[in-house]
């Protein structure tokens, strides 16, 4: 575990001024140059699925092609979701007003519905972050990755679950907000239960048409050769994102909160919480673009609302006043971080009793130097 400096009040107001000043700046800034990527995203969204599914059909007389079909269709699926449909449902665009770019609406291609991830990721992870027992995307209810986390006998399944959400990753998202947990323990009503099931059963059936019945049907004779390649394009989808995304939260440095931590939270508490709970990763430019930039995870943290097309240049900015105040940056390659994140997984499956809540600062909130 990296240590980073326990700040006094007057430099955490400080880092708080100075993070708020560069949102608003960035905020301010926004313009053709931005509407102009997000629009070119689009385009290679609608493209690249266009090829990916037109090798498909294809591959019905070439099959040698069927792979190459499935892989496009695969990396169209992870720009929609990654750097179009996430960043745009964050809002990131929505001054543009452009209907098809609105966040309050924008819907995916992924079996969970928008509204949900409005609910689970924008709202609760995005304000919660990683707070023990308020951000669900700790562990998502399934996993043990904490050792402050208490120890259940069914963690020692966990090396499966996991390999089992990366594999169905759109399915663990698509039902997060269902709170099964609470509704087998009785803290969720079942009417409750039933009304986040219609949305869900809708967008479920919409999806499994489209990919497994529709597209499928087109080649008909060869249905099994198209519904492969969308299951195969699926798989590798939900493989990605489930990587970028569980790099960007649970490396070795990453770390998790307290409920109290919340009492008279100040701004650059806040801002030292996200940096705290986040991970970035090294790559090149199309790499940060199939991550959806969520590759600069940090400054997604900091700056959720800033289009992520910046995410690389204000990393250089975030980086820097992490060292002026003294506070790790949590920046490595993906193997490095990927294997810290199975490490966590394997570890925080054995028994062991909960370790106590580490502080975020050795100053609690609000309380003077």
């Amino acid at each position: 575990m990296t240590h980073s400096k326990a700040l006094t009040a007057t430099e955490l107001d400080e880092f708080g001024a100075a993070l708020d000043a560069i949102k608003q700046r960035e905020l301010a800034d926004v313009g053709e140059a931005d509407a102009r990527y997000i629009r070119r995203i689009l385009k290679a969204v609608r493209y690249s699925e266009m090829l990916g599914r037109a090798l498909l059909y294809i591959a019905i007389v070439l099959p040698p092609l069927w792979l190459l079909g499935a892989v496009i269709l695969g990396i169209s699926k992870i720009l929609e979701n990654m750097e179009l449909g996430h960043n745009v449902m964050h809002g990131q665009y929505d001054w543009m007003n452009d209907p098809q770019l609105n966040g309050k609406n924008y819907e995916w291609d992924i079996v969970g519905t928008g509204d949900n991830w409005r609910k689970t990721h924008n709202y609760e992870h995005h304000t919660y972050t990683n707070i023990k027992g308020m951000d669900s995307d700790v562990g998502y209810g399934l996993l043990r990755l904490f050792p402050e986390q208490r120890w259940r006998p069914f963690y020692l399944m966990q090396p499966i679950s996991a390999a089992l959400l990366a594999v169905l990753f759109q399915w663990g998202v698509a039902i997060q907000d269902l709170e099964l947990g609470k509704v087998f323990s009785g803290k969720k009503s079942k009417a409750e239960f039933k009304a986040g099931v219609k949305p869900l059963a809708k967008k479920v059936r919409t999806q499994l048409l489209r990919d497994y019945l529709f597209y499928p049907l087109l080649a008909g004779p060869f249905f099994l050769t198209v519904f492969s390649g969308n299951l195969i394009a699926n798989l590798i989808r939900n493989l990605w994102t489930y990587m970028i995304i569980f790099c960007g939260h649970f490396t070795a440095n990453a770390q998790v909160f307290p409920y109290s931590i919340l009492e008279n939270e100040s701004r650059g508490h806040w801002y030292l919480r996200q940096l705290r709970g986040s991970s970035n990763l090294r790559g090149g430019k199309l790499f940060h673009i199939l991550s959806g930039n969520l590759s600069h995870q940090i400054e997604h943290h900091l700056f959720p609302t800033v289009p992520a097309r910046r995410y690389a240049r204000l990393s250089l900015e975030v980086r820097a006043l992490c060292e002026q105040y003294g506070q790790h940056y949590n920046v490595g390659s993906l193997p490095s971080q990927f294997s810290q994140v199975l490490y966590r997984i394997l570890r925080h499956s054995l028994p062991s009793k909960p370790a106590p809540l580490k502080p975020l600062t050795t100053l609690e909130p609000g309380v003077a130097a």
